[in-house]
């Protein structure tokens, strides 16, 4: 588990820093997928889940 999180937070950094260059490139976009897979198969998963969730419900009741 301990290998997973490292590997997620170098991820993390690498994609803010591609982002803040706007410079998104196809291997940039390559590292950007990976985080993904490795947030999903991390302990931080259902958290974020549930997050993003909460927001979207917060989203859809609002009234213009």
């Amino acid at each position: 588990m301990a290998v997973s999180i490292s590997v997620v937070l170098l991820l993390l950094i690498l994609a803010v820093i591609f982002m803040r260059n706007c410079a998104l490139k196809i291997s940039h976009a390559l590292v950007c997928v990976l985080l993904g897979f490795f947030l999903a198969g991390s302990s931080m998963a259902p958290t974020i889940h549930s997050g993003l969730t909460a927001t979207a419900e917060l989203v859809s009741g609002l009234q213009p």
